[in-house]
């Protein structure tokens, strides 16, 4: 199906958010998702939300209220997190990626943004690097700190858990990021150290920074219009 321009939102009330499961290859994966009332197929190209780690994709509720209005939106819990079935035993982060990418194959979304809170950045990178011909543009807000100051589980939780949570502490190599083509759209919170931004400019020069003016904490759940009013543009291509 051909993708039409996509049209300003309407002016009718935000859309309704839904909750559904869909096979991965860790069993159910559990997904937030919203769409206009027409359907949202033949609208705007769809949006996936990935949330930090830990975290759910639950976090996200208020801003697929607001996005939903144009395009379909979906939000997971990651495998494991939420309420999704986790892998039976610690799994790398393409692993991750590729239980998105069986979602991905049973909505048969041919083409497809991301949008990813802080350290949920690495599953969009790793995302557009293992599907360059379906994923379109990439947001993050914001970006992640340091791995010093990334929260981690508690030492009760499951193994896979704590090493996802150490994995989810850096970006791909520099190395591994050169081929991506997709665009990089970086929020950078009011509150977020420069040196934070200014590593994802060295490692992806074409990306672009944009000052969000929210604390960081806010997002996604506390500023979703603010949100939504940083993304939509770029998203709209």
């Amino acid at each position: 199906m051909a993708r039409q321009s996509l049209q300003p939102a309407p002016a009718s009330g935000p859309a309704r958010v839904r909750r559904g499961y869909f096979e991965c290859r860790y069993g159910q994966l559990h997904v937030h998702h919203a769409m206009p009332p027409g359907g949202g197929f033949e609208e705007g190209t769809p949006l996936m939300c990935l949330h930090e780690c830990p975290g759910s994709g639950r976090a996200f509720t208020p801003f697929l209220a607001l996005a939903g209005r144009d395009r379909s939106v979906y939000a997971p819990d990651l495998p494991g997190f939420g309420e999704s079935d986790p892998p039976e035993a610690p799994v790398a982060v393409a692993d991750y990626a590729a239980a998105l990418g069986d979602f991905i194959e049973s909505m048969r979304l041919r083409r497809l943004d991301l949008l990813a809170v802080r350290n949920g950045a690495l599953l969009a990178l790793a995302l557009a690097l293992a599907r360059p011909a379906q994923i379109t543009r990439v947001v993050i807000a914001p970006a992640p700190p340091r791995a010093a100051g990334e929260p981690s589980p508690g030492a009760e939780a499951p193994e896979w858990q704590r090493v996802l949570s150490r994995a989810l502490t850096d970006y791909p190599p520099r190395e591994r990021l050169t081929g991506l083509s997709t665009k990089v759209l970086v929020l950078r919170s009011e509150d977020e150290a420069a040196e934070t931004s200014s590593r994802i400019r060295e490692a992806l020069p074409a990306s672009r920074v944009q000052e969000l003016g929210v604390p960081g904490g806010e997002l996604p759940a506390g500023a979703p219009e603010r949100l939504f009013e940083a993304v939509r543009d770029f998203l709209r291509g």
